[in-house]
């Protein structure tokens, strides 16, 4: 069971929501504070109603990219879709579900961007700190400025905004679109990357995301 901490409350105003994110942003931790990582979480939200969000995690073995636990819960969301605070619409029912785990993943790999957002704290780094577990960013589309990467697996090109590198357009295989990888929390950025391909040895995607990505579309 994964033990999420309660630092502030859901039902908030959006500018209630950009002061939380100002406020908890200064806890994320951009270096690599982890122990050896075997059991990876995948993190997703479905809807099939507007107003309920599906969470849904899987646990797969890093060795054999097997799911070994799942969990998926329902959830009535109380926050509007804003852009930059899109977290405050999913975590609510992506926390429930890691709170229902029965194995307690080393890593998170959330869809979505971590310090890749406007205030460095998109949906990875938040979720990091709440569970004040390693976590990654693995979105489709990017944040911030980037070339194309080679056409070789494992081939990348940083992605910045404002100046600043946020993250990597990341080539998981060969002439595939690439997939943008930023740091949440307790990673350094060349081991997320290096952990996102080994989770995607044959797919653009991740095994974590295409295996929560399959669950929630199907309960």
């Amino acid at each position: 069971m994964v033990r999420v901490r309660q630092m502030h409350e859901w039902a908030v105003s959006a500018d209630e929501a950009v002061t939380i994110q100002q406020s908890l942003r200064a806890q994320v931790r951009v270096r690599d504070e982890h122990g050896p990582i075997q059991r990876v979480a995948g993190l997703d939200v479905a809807y099939r109603d507007p107003d309920i969000a599906i969470g849904v995690v899987t646990v797969l073995d890093l060795d054999s990219l097997a799911v070994i636990d799942r969990a998926v819960v329902r959830e009535k969301v109380e926050f509007p879709y804003v852009s930059g605070l899109f977290a405050f619409r999913e975590i609510p029912a992506l926390v429930r579900a890691l709170e229902a785990l029965s194995a307690e993943p080393d890593a998170l790999i959330c869809d979505g961007h971590g310090l890749a957002h406007p205030r460095r704290f998109g949906l990875a780094a938040h979720l990091g700190v709440l569970t004040d577990l390693p976590s990654v960013g693995v979105a489709k589309k990017p944040f911030g400025a980037h070339t194309e990467p080679g056409p070789a697996r494992g081939d990348w090109t940083p992605v910045t905004a404002d100046g600043e590198v946020v993250g990597r357009a990341l080539r998981t295989q060969p002439g595939v679109t690439p997939v943008f990888v930023s740091v949440g929390h307790r990673f350094a950025l060349d081991s997320a990357c290096a952990l996102v391909l080994r989770l995607a040895p044959r797919y653009r995607l991740p095994e974590t995301t295409r295996t929560a990505d399959h669950l929630g579309r199907i309960s």
